[in-house]
Formats: C-alpha cells, sequence, structure tokens
C-alpha cells in the first residue's frame, strides 16, 4: 500500500463540554496493521474513530488520514425512503466512474483518431479497479454477511435495523478504502457472517482501526491493541492478540498486588520500629548495679542513638508513603451464601412439557444444584423466554414448572427496568439488603461501580452502569438459582472476564443465555440449544 493509507494522531485532545474524553493521546496504524482499541465504557473509543473518521474534529492534536477513509458508526445513517442500492452504489461511486470513461472512451474511438491515449488510460483504471468483477464482488460480500436474500430494491425503511448495518458494511468492504474506521462491527452479525468479516479483515491491505466488545473477534481480527483507558499514565499499545494480552494483564496484577504486599509489610516494619524498637536500649535485658554509672557517662550518647534511628525510621517511611503503589481495584467475586442460609442439594427446578406460545417449545429441563448450563440459539429462539420462565416471570401456556421449595432465584435482565430513577446505586444496595449486610458486603467492595457513581441517579447513568448496579444486588445477596441473559452486554470487556471468572466459583446453579462467541468457546457446563 502506497505511504497515503498511514493513519495517525498527534496529541488530540476532545471534550464535550466540561467533559474531557480524550487527552494528549497518539497512535499510528500502517498498511497490514489492525489496530484494536481497549478501554473501559466511556474511555473514549467511540469518541476517538469519529475524531479519526473526520465525523468530528478534535480540540486540539492532529489527525492524518488517507483521502479515502471509510468509517462505520455502530449507528448509521439512512435515507430510509431510498433503496438498499444506493447504500451499495455510493460506495462504489468511483468505481462506477471508471466504467463509464472506460465506455466512453471506447466509443470515442470510432470518432476521434487521437481518443487512443484517453482509452488506454481508462483501461488501466479499470483493470487496476477490476471493474467487471463488480457485480460478483458485490454479490459475494452481500451474500457473506447474510443479506443477499433481500432484494436491492426494497426502500431501506422496510427492513430490520440489522440487516440495514449489514448492507452499510457490505459497502464499505466493496468500496476497498484505503483505511477502515470500524465501530462494534459485529453488531447484528452471526457467526457465519462474523467469521466472513473476520476473514476480509485480516487480508485487508490497508490500515484498520476498530473497536469491538466481542472478545473472541478482537483475538482473531488484532494485530496490535491499544488501552485508552484514562486511568492508565496514557494509551498503552501492545503487540499481540487479545488471549496474549490478557495473560500480560493478569502477570501484571500479580506484580502489583505482590508489590503492594509487600511494602505494606515494610511500612508495618518501619512503623513498629519508630514507635518501639529504635527506642529500645540493651536488647531488653535486665538492669545491672553499674547501669547507674553507664547512664551517668554515656547517656547522653544512648539519646542520640535513640534519635538517630528513630529519625531514620521515620524517614524511610515518608519515601515509602511517597512511592508505594496503591491499592489495586478490587476484582468482582461473590460475597457467599449470607449467614443463616445453606447451599441446597438436589434438584432446584424441573420443566416438563413447557410452552409459550409462539415463544418457547421445551420438553424436558432438570437444574440442579450447582449446575452449570449455557442456553444457546438464535436470536427468537427462546432463550429470553426460558430465562423467564425459570424465574417465574413468564407463565407457560402448557406444562409444568416444579420448583424447590424456599428456592432463591435471580435473574440478570438484558434491559434493568428501575422502579424509581432517581435513587442511587447505594441507597438501592442499602434497602435490597438492609444496613447490616450492606455493611459487611459494602457496594464499592464488589469491583463493579467506580466511587463517583455510587451517589449519582441511576436513572442517569449508562445503560453498562445500571447492568453493574443489577449485578451488584444479586452478588452480594447470591441466590440458589442465578440465571443471567446476555451479561457480557454492555459490560466492559475487563468485567465480562472477571464475571465469567467467579461465576467458576459460584456457590449455587448457574443458567447463562448468551450468543458471546468467547464465552461459548470457554464454557465447559452443559449445553442446551434452542
Amino acid at each position: 500500500m502506497p505511504a497515503q493509507s498511514l493513519l495517525r494522531a498527534d496529541g488530540v485532545s476532545h471534550a464535550y463540554g466540561a467533559h474531557t474524553v480524550i487527552t494528549d493521546l497518539s497512535l499510528t496504524a500502517s498498511a497490514g496493521q489492525r489496530l484494536g482499541l481497549l478501554g473501559e465504557n466511556g474511555a473514549g473509543k467511540s469518541t476517538l474513530l469519529r475524531l479519526l473518521a473526520g465525523v468530528e474534529v478534535a480540540d486540539s492534536g492532529v489527525i492524518h488520514r488517507p483521502s479515502r477513509t471509510g468509517y462505520l458508526p455502530q449507528e448509521v445513517r439512512f435515507d430510509v425512503s431510498a433503496p438498499l442500492s444506493a447504500i451499495i452504489e455510493e460506495a462504489v461511486a468511483e468505481t462506477r466512474a471508471i466504467e463509464l470513461e472506460l465506455t466512453d472512451a471506447a466509443a470515442s474511438l470510432t470518432t476521434d483518431p487521437d481518443a487512443e491515449a484517453r482509452y488506454a488510460a481508462a483501461l488501466e483504471a479499470a483493470e487496476a479497479a477490476d471493474i467487471w468483477s463488480l457485480d460478483a464482488r458485490r454479490d459475494t460480500v452481500l451474500a457473506g454477511l447474510g443479506v443477499a436474500g433481500i432484494p436491492l430494491d426494497r426502500s431501506i425503511g422496510d427492513v430490520s435495523g440489522g440487516q440495514r448495518s449489514r448492507v452499510a458494511l457490505a459497502a464499505l468492504l466493496l468500496g476497498q478504502p484505503d483505511a477502515l474506521i470500524l465501530d462494534e462491527p459485529t453488531n447484528h452479525l452471526d457467526d457465519d457472517a462474523v467469521e466472513f468479516l473476520v476473514s476480509r479483515l485480516r487480508d485487508w491491505r490497508g490500515a484498520i482501526v476498530f473497536a469491538s466488545h466481542d472478545r473472541a473477534f478482537l483475538d482473531e481480527v488484532a494485530s496490535d491493541l491499544l488501552d485508552i483507558d484514562p486511568s492508565r499514565l496514557g494509551a498503552t499499545r501492545f503487540g499481540g492478540t487479545y488471549t496474549e494480552y490478557l495473560q500480560a494483564k493478569a502477570e501484571e496484577r500479580a506484580r502489583w498486588e505482590a508489590t503492594f504486599v509487600a511494602e505494606e509489610r515494610e511500612l508495618a516494619h518501619l512503623t513498629e520500629t519508630a514507635a518501639v524498637t529504635a527506642r529500645t536500649v540493651a536488647h531488653g535485658r535486665g538492669p545491672r548495679d553499674n547501669d547507674k554509672f553507664i547512664t551517668k557517662f554515656k547517656g547522653a550518647n544512648v539519646q542520640r542513638a535513640v534519635s538517630r534511628r528513630v529519625k531514620d525510621a521515620e524517614g524511610r517511611i515518608t519515601d515509602l508513603l511517597e512511592r508505594r503503589a496503591e491499592e489495586p481495584p478490587p476484582v468482582l467475586a461473590f460475597a457467599g451464601i449470607p449467614r443463616g442460609s445453606q447451599p441446597l442439594e438436589g434438584e432446584l427446578a424441573n420443566l416438563r412439557n413447557v410452552s409459550v406460545h409462539g415463544r418457547l417449545d421445551l420438553p424436558a429441563l432438570t437444574i440442579d444444584a450447582l449446575d452449570r448450563l449455557l442456553v444457546t440459539g438464535q436470536n427468537g429462539a427462546g432463550k429470553s423466554t426460558l430465562l423467564g420462565v425459570l424465574a417465574g416471570h413468564i407463565a407457560p401456556d402448557a406444562g409444568t414448572v416444579t420448583r424447590r421449595r424456599g428456592l432463591r432465584v435471580a435473574l440478570l435482565q438484558q434491559d434493568v427496568q428501575w422502579q424509581d430513577g432517581s435513587r442511587t446505586p447505594r441507597d438501592l444496595y442499602d434497602r435490597a439488603l438492609g444496613a447490616h449486610r450492606a455493611g459487611t458486603v459494602p457496594l464499592d467492595g464488589l469491583g463493579l461501580l467506580r466511587t463517583s457513581d455510587l451517589d449519582r441517579p441511576v436513572g442517569a447513568l449508562s445503560i453498562g452502569q445500571q447492568r453493574r448496579v443489577a449485578l451488584a444486588l444479586i452478588i452480594a445477596r447470591p441466590p440458589h438459582l442465578f440465571l443471567l441473559d446476555e451479561p457480557t452486554n454492555h459490560l466492559s470487556l475487563t468485567l465480562a472476564t472477571e464475571l465469567e471468572d467467579a461465576l467458576g466459583t459460584y456457590p449455587g446453579a448457574v443458567v447463562i443465555a448468551s450468543h458471546d462467541r468467547w464465552l461459548r468457546r470457554r464454557w465447559s457446563g452443559r449445553e442446551l440449544r434452542l
């Protein structure tokens, strides 16, 4: 690829009003590099992609992009009255223009003897753009992304949002820009379409910068990773796969924890030295008859020695306090079965010939204590409906549902609803658990919410933050049967991984409905495909 395919940002900063999102960030993506962005929700990944694409202008810094840069936002805007073909034709307009020029140049050969140079140039451009295979390439990409069966003369407003996004992605790939900027490109894609996209991007010759919550997609596509989390000292680049990144992060966490523990021990030792040890004289032996003479002649020296020891210990304490590592943030963990409640054994729930009209037909299902069940299937297969039946939120039209007496069930839903959005996470937590339990298992110790979010109205939080609150209300008092509907949706990559790790030691039964390929590939329990 030519040098102009380089995508670069130098010292970019951007804010929305008083809220600074990106500060002095730099990055480079050369031809053939596929740079995946990492960071907590709200770290500014989508903002950075918009700045790179030129959709927004940075407050400061410089951005260089190829003139032919393609951008796929999370939500693509369309003229709903236009046909689907308009999305495709806009993307390939340059190739169509080359095709038209070749046709006109060929026609002019019969009337203009000097048109041979024009025709030769047009033919060279046509061969470079491979105009003769354009329609075949269009059909291949539409089929690969799962929208080949939709007539292109159909209006954009007559198809689903997911189908529109797939057509827009197909158009972007057909346009073959020198650089690609993609924001959550696997949204609305099934497994086959994701595999097709992975193959295309791995063969892409230009630079790619993308953000994705699909950890499997990150692992398969990214050649480099850039962590833009503002809690870190600037952006951190990692040259390797997402799997390798997780391993490096785990090793970094282990070193951080070991350093913190060692420094806390050293601090305790120095504090003890300054308070007691350095002031001790004669190594703890009892007084002797001639000590009064020693005190008379050497008392001043003893006091100077004590003062020197204390001053030395206090100086070392000051140095350590200035340089010591911060305590690592808590990792998500379940608080355990509450006192006075015993884990159940045996069968927890039993479903027989359960049917919910048009949504679910299930001959039989049994859930035992400590069971691990993953429910999979395409959209509309009934995954969420099954969880609703197990939770008692949906009554089946036919069949029987038997639950163990005293069974505590909790469901983490995809869409969290709050009766009063003005309440804060801290207030909701205290009310749900009671003052004693909330004090024993504090909300800020669960590894879910930042301190700054504890006293904000829950209705003002993002979708991901609201799911964190709902998760906190469950894990602080774990139920016997924990149901999770697409648990990794709207969670950061780090928290999603921590949640999966914590579920491995959950003190009860777990049923998860998910399309997450990363989770599914690593699942070791039972699986029910609907």
